[in-house]
C-alpha cells in the first residue's frame, strides 16, 4: 500500500481516536459534575434545617471553591510529575473520602476544612480535563465542541440537585449517591487513559500569576461566572424560603437553572463561531443582568421558569465563551496555565460572592441575592463594552 493510500486511513483512526479521547474527557466531568451538584444544595438545605444564619451557610460554602483557589497554582507542575491521567484518577478517589467525611459528621464547623479539601481534589481534574479537550479540538469545531463539553457538564450539574428530589436531603442515601459518582470519575479515565493525549510540553512554562496579566477581562467573566453558579446553589434554597416557596420547588428551579446550562450552551458556541466570541460573551452579560431585574418581579409566577432556563443558559455562557476565548488565545504550557487561572478565579468567585451575598441577605433582606448578582453582571457588561469601544 502507498503512502497515498495510507493517508486517509491514517487520518480516519486519528479522528477515532480524538473522538474516543474527547467522549472519555466530557464523561469524566459530567458525573464529577453531577456529584457537586448535589453536594451544594443538600449541604445548604441540612444547614437550613439547622437553623445556621445565611451568612455561616455563604461561608461553609465558600471553602469549597477556596480549595480551588490554593490549589490552581501547583496543578500545572503536579501534571507534569505525576501526569494528567494518574492525578485525575488519585483527585477522584480523595473527593470520594471527603465526602464521607461530610456524611459522618453534619456540623457546620467541621464541614469547614472537609469542605476545602473537597475542592482542592475537585479542581486538578477540572483543569486538566479542559486542557485535554482544547488540545484536541480543532480549532474551527472549538466553538461547538466547547458548548457540547459545557452543555454536558452543566447537565450533570442539573442531575445533582434533581437526585435530591428522589433521594431526599436527609441520612446517607443522597451522600451514597455522591461518593458512588466520585469513584466512577476514577474509574472512567482508568479505562480511556490510553487514548487520553499527554499535556502539553510546546512553548514556556507560563505562570498562573502571567495570565492575570495577558487576560484581565477574562478572568473577570469567569469570576463572574462563578459568582453566579455558587451564589445560587449556595444561597438560593435561602432566597426561596423567605418566600415561603417548599424545597422540592426551590430544587426544580435550581435544576431548571442548570438545564438551561446545558441546552443553550451549544448554541452559545456556534453563534461564537458564526459571529465572534467577543460579541457574544456581551450578549450573555446584559442577558444575565436582565434576569437579576426581573427575578423579584417573576419569581411568584410561571415566568420564573422560562425566566431561570434562559437565565441559567447565559450566565453559565460566560464561562463557556472565556473559554472560547482562552483556546483562541493560548497554546502549550500556557494554556495549562490559563486553565488553572481560570480555576483559581472561579474559586475566587465562588469565596467572595457566597459570604457577601449571604451578609447582603442578612442585612437588606432575600433582594440582596438578585442585587449582587446584578452588580456583577452589569459591572461586567461595562467593561465588555468599553474594551469594544476602545
Amino acid at each position: 500500500m502507498t503512502d497515498e493510500r495510507l493517508l486517509p486511513l491514517a487520518a480516519t483512526t486519528g479522528d477515532r481516536v480524538r473522538s474516543a479521547a474527547m467522549a472519555g474527557i466530557i464523561a469524566t466531568v459530567t458525573v464529577f459534575a453531577m456529584a457537586q451538584g448535589l453536594t451544594y444544595p443538600l449541604l445548604s438545605f441540612i444547614l437550613e434545617r439547622q437553623g445556621v444564619i445565611s451568612g455561616l451557610i455563604g461561608l461553609s460554602a465558600a471553602m469549597t471553591p477556596l480549595g480551588f483557589i490554593v490549589s490552581a497554582p501547583v496543578i500545572p507542575a503536579l501534571s507534569r510529575r505525576i501526569g494528567g491521567g494518574r492525578l485525575a484518577i488519585l483527585c477522584s478517589i480523595l473527593a470520594a473520602v471527603s465526602l464521607t467525611g461530610i456524611a459522618s459528621i453534619q456540623q457546620v464547623w467541621a464541614w469547614m476544612p472537609l469542605r476545602f479539601l473537597l475542592g482542592a481534589f475537585a479542581n486538578p481534574l477540572y483543569v486538566i480535563s479542559e486542557t485535554w479537550l482544547l488540545a484536541v479540538t480543532p480549532a474551527r469545531r472549538r466553538g461547538r465542541i466547547m458548548g457540547l463539553y459545557s452543555s454536558v457538564v452543566s447537565g450533570g450539574f442539573a442531575i445533582g440537585p434533581l437526585t435530591l428530589g428522589l433521594a431526599g436531603t436527609e441520612g446517607w442515601p443522597p451522600f451514597l449517591i455522591g461518593i458512588a459518582a466520585f469513584l466512577l470519575c476514577g474509574l472512567i479515565v482508568l479505562a480511556v487513559s490510553r487514548r487520553l493525549p499527554d499535556m502539553p510540553q510546546e512553548g514556556e512554562a507560563t505562570s498562573v500569576a502571567a495570565v492575570f496579566v495577558l487576560a484581565p477581562l477574562l478572568l473577570f467573566a469567569v469570576f463572574v461566572a462563578a459568582g453566579f453558579e455558587q451564589i445560587l446553589l449556595a444561597l438560593f434554597a435561602v432566597y426561596g424560603a423567605a418566600l415561603d416557596s417548599p424545597e422540592q420547588r426551590i430544587a426544580a428551579l435550581m435544576t431548571c437553572f442548570i438545564a438551561g446550562n446545558a441546552a443553550l450552551q451549544i448554541v452559545l458556541g456556534r453563534l461564537a463561531e458564526q459571529f465572534g466570541s467577543r460579541p457574544t460573551l456581551l450578549l450573555c452579560a446584559l442577558a444575565s443582568l436582565a434576569g437579576c431585574l426581573l427575578l423579584p418581579v417573576a419569581f411568584g409566577t410561571w415566568l420564573v421558569w422560562p425566566l431561570f432556563f434562559l437565565w441559567g443558559g447565559v450566565s453559565f455562557g460566560l464561562y463557556t465563551l472565556s473559554l472560547i476565548q482562552l483556546g483562541e488565545r493560548f497554546t502549550g504550557q500556557s494554556l495549562i496555565a490559563g486553565n488553572a487561572a481560570f480555576a483559581l478565579v472561579w474559586g475566587l468567585g465562588g469565596i467572595a460572592g457566597s459570604p457577601a451575598t449571604g451578609l447582603a441577605m442578612q442585612m437588606i433582606g432575600h433582594h440582596g441575592l438578585p442585587l449582587s448578582l446584578g452588580l456583577l453582571s452589569g459591572v461586567l457588561a461595562v467593561f465588555l463594552v468599553v474594551r469594544r469601544q476602545a
